[in-house]
Order: structure tokens, then sequence, then C-alpha cells
């Protein structure tokens, strides 16, 4: 990370310690069920992709082929602004905006053209996310009998979208404003279970879908955490260590990666009390990032 970079990330967090997320406007939300496991990180041509945590398993699968899954930092932004929208207007309902530049500067996003620019990762990933379903499950074992117990939900994220975007304009004016409306499973999923979050940290953080996932469930572990825990790096790397091999090579580059991405998000995050343990990370008694009101 350059010293620049560290220079941004330093001066957006003295930004948020300064201001409470929701005096400044930038309080949001994220669904609980994709906070506790997680989206792909990379691209991947897997048409069904699996987390787990505990007794917690996510499953996310492409319904188009053609489409395949949304994966990186842009679906994360794109599933913060759903579940803020939601939480707010109550409503399954969502414009997006009668531009794409509008609707990506609402996201943090700095519209750039060509192969890789932001305006086709957009687009990219729009589609995918709302082509995507989610399978929420938890299977528990009674330590007496050996009974196992499954409890699963299938999820579909949107029942419907209608994107007017013109890539190779993204400022000019649609005719008709862009929405989607989310499943209604979806929808009870994110106004039952909001995780709160500062939108200004998933802005200062976009560039890395690591840590984009580690702020989120630090926020939200640290709302319920009583006393201090040690969560393994095989339970970590199940969680979230998307395209790490479970091998004794894969696991030390995956808790490599981790720890990297944990600094930059204790710099907008300090009061995360999150620490690298003996086994595991320690986690000892914080602030949750958004105080309960």
């Amino acid at each position: 990370m350059s010293s620049k970079a560290i220079d941004k990330l330093i001066n957006e967090a003295l930004a948020i310690e300064a201001e409470e997320a929701k005096d400044a406007g930038k309080l949001g939300f994220m669904a609980r069920g994709l906070v506790q496991a997680t989206l792909p990180h990379k691209k991947t041509p897997e048409l069904i992709h699996q987390r787990k945590n505990g007794d917690y398993h996510l499953t996310i699968s492409a319904m188009n082929p053609k489409v395949g899954l949304p994966y990186g930092s842009v679906p994360r932004l794109l599933l913060a602004w759903l579940a803020t929208e939601a939480v707010t207007t109550k409503n399954r309902e969502l414009i997006l905006g009668d531009s794409m530049s509008h609707f990506m500067r609402q996201l943090g996003l700095v519209p750039t053209g060509g192969r890789w620019g932001s305006i086709t990762r957009l687009k990219s990933q729009t589609t995918r996310l709302f082509s995507a379903a989610i399978q929420c499950s938890y299977v528990s074992r009674d330590q007496k009998t050996g009974a196992t117990h499954e409890a699963l939900k299938n999820i579909l994220i949107a029942d419907q979208a209608s994107l007017w975007w013109t890539p190779k304009h993204p400022e000019q004016q649609s005719l008709f404003e862009s929405s989607v409306r989310l499943s209604e499973g979806f929808y009870q999923e994110i106004i039952e279970n909001p995780v709160p979050v500062d939108m200004r940290a998933l802005n200062a953080l976009k560039r890395s879908p690591l840590a984009l996932d580690i702020y989120c469930w630090l926020t939200y572990r640290m709302s319920y955490l009583k006393k201090p825990t040690s969560v393994p790096w095989e339970a970590l790397q199940a969680q979230f260590g998307s395209g790490y091999p479970m091998t004794g090579q894969g696991k030390r580059d995956f808790k490599k990666r981790f720890l990297a991405q944990l600094k930059k998000v204790q710099l907008v995050y300090p009061k995360s009390n999150a620490s690298e343990g003996v086994s595991g990370l320690l986690l000892r008694k914080g602030r949750s990032h958004i105080p309960k009101a």
C-alpha cells in the first residue's frame, strides 16, 4: 500500500471519527446473511459459490449460466445501497435514477470508460447480482444423539429489474428511471436483520472486497461480543477465504492477506479491538462502529 493511499485512508478515518455516521447522513445497512458469509472476491467459472460460518451455510447460485456470479467490491457496494434504501424507504421498489453516472456517484464510484472501467464493471456486476439466488441454511447436530437438524431459506435477490442505462453516455438521462424490485424474501431478510454500517467506511475500503467483508463482519460482531473470543484461522478461511485452498500454503496465504486487510479496516475503525492470536483472530469487547441508539 503506497504512502499516498495510506495518507488518504487516514484522512478519511479522521473524518469518520470526527462525526458519527447518522449525524453525517452516512448511516447505511447490510443484510445480515451476507455479512456472516460473503460473495466471491474474484471472477470464477463456477456457477455456485459456498461459504460457511459455524452452523451457517451460504450458497449463491447464478440463475443464468451466461451471466455468472457477482464478485468483487462493486456488488458489495450495490448490496449496501439496496439494503440502505430498503430500510429507509420501507419499500421493495427501489429507484436507481435516470442516469448511470448519477447512480455511480451514489455508490462512491467515478465513471471511467473502457473494457476495465467502472462503467463496464457496474453494468456487468449489477446484472450478475440481480440474476443471483441465495440459499441460507443452518445445520446443527445434537451432541448426545448425533441427529442433525437443517433449516434453510431460498431467496431471489430481485423479482424484476429495469436498467435504462447508456454505458457509452453515462451522463445521458433516459426517458425512464432505472429500478429494481427486491424479492419479498430478500426484502424481509434486510429489514428484519439489518446490520448498520458507515457508508464512508465502505467508500474508503472499496478497493478491497476482503476489507469490506472484514469491516462489515467486525462491526456486527462487536455489537454483541461479551467476552474475549478467538476465532480459528480455519473458520475465518471458510467464511472469507474465497479462492484460497484448504492446504498448508493456502492457509498461510489467507492469513497473511487477512491481516494485511485488517490493518486497513482498523485505520477507519480503530475501536474494532481485533488482533492476531496464537491460533486465530482474537476479539476483545469493543465498540460497534455504529453505536446503538
